[in-house]
């Protein structure tokens, strides 16, 4: 590892960036010295200027793609450099196309779990179709995460380090229970864990686990929309919820209630030991 990408990092974690930020930003600054063969603290506005453009135009990048990559960009000048040029702050993007995300209908959902190719693959689908989750938090949820008893998912360091409470209907709850009972090796820390394990101790699938399961899901359902796990999270509708209080958090009834899932039942589960299934 460089001086300079040991700086960048530093700065980030510093700042408690979410580590698939950290991995956007560096891989950023990455491509832009590698499009100018020169290191990143030898270039300037300049060659920002050209960056921006080449991404615009040759590589023909979504405009919301290139103002994140030219935050990156301003990051690393101004935290990391130390360079405070005015002139950076004028390539910001003044026509950003706002276009509405794409979601799916409740027939498209059905069709997309029913395509799942795997057990884990359908419970994250129906996981983040029932929760909203972001692909990150979901690929590091916990089973203590989840409390049966009071019927929440707990999400801990989420968007902006921030926790929160989101509900867990009887439909998901069931899913979560037969997932874990056909597991043949049980998770022990985390709901959906990876075969490696470091020092001894369990590890959780990487975010990108959970964008495969998506895309997998969605090549064999046929579904021609361009879907990933931000696409269940819109589909959820999280308004809706996520700035609901506590005392209205059962109220509304769940997505995932409404849509008919072959296996799952209708009516709650029943509670079960913590031998048979911990969550």
């Amino acid at each position: 590892m460089t001086e300079l990408r040991q700086r960048m990092l530093e700065e980030l974690q510093r700042r408690n960036f979410a580590s698939s930020t950290i991995r956007y930003y560096i891989r950023t600054i990455r491509e832009f010295a590698v499009y100018f063969h020169k290191s990143p603290d030898q270039l300037g506005v300049e060659e920002v200027r050209q960056f921006q453009l080449h991404m615009l135009r040759d590589r023909k990048l979504a405009t919301g793609t290139v103002e994140n990559r030219m935050t990156a960009l301003h990051f690393f000048f101004k935290k990391v450099l130390k360079r405070y040029d005015p002139e950076l702050y004028d390539m910001q993007l003044t026509r950003v196309p706002k276009k509405l995300p794409v979601v799916l209908s409740p027939e498209e959902v059905e069709k997309l779990i029913a395509a799942a190719p795997n057990m884990r693959y359908r419970t994250i689908l129906l996981l983040l179709y029932a929760t909203g989750l972001r692909r990150a938090e979901a690929s590091r949820l916990k089973i203590a995460d989840i409390d049966s008893q009071r019927m929440v998912i707990h999400v801990h360091e989420g968007k902006n380090s921030r926790d929160r409470e989101l509900p867990l209907t009887p439909k998901l709850l069931e899913a979560l229970r037969a997932y874990w009972r056909a597991c043949k090796v049980k998770p022990k820390v985390y709901l959906f864990p990876t075969r490696f394990k470091t020092a001894g101790e369990e590890r959780p699938v990487t975010d990108k686990a959970v964008w495969h399961a998506c895309i997998e899901s969605a090549r064999r359902a046929g579904l021609s929309k361009r879907l990933g796990p931000h696409t269940l999270r819109h589909t959820f509708a999280t308004p809706l919820y996520v700035h609901l209080s506590r005392r209205h958090l059962h109220a509304a009834v769940n997505p995932l209630e409404r849509i008919n899932i072959p296996g799952l039942s209708q009516t709650p589960p029943k509670e079960s030991g913590r031998d048979e299934a911990t969550v």
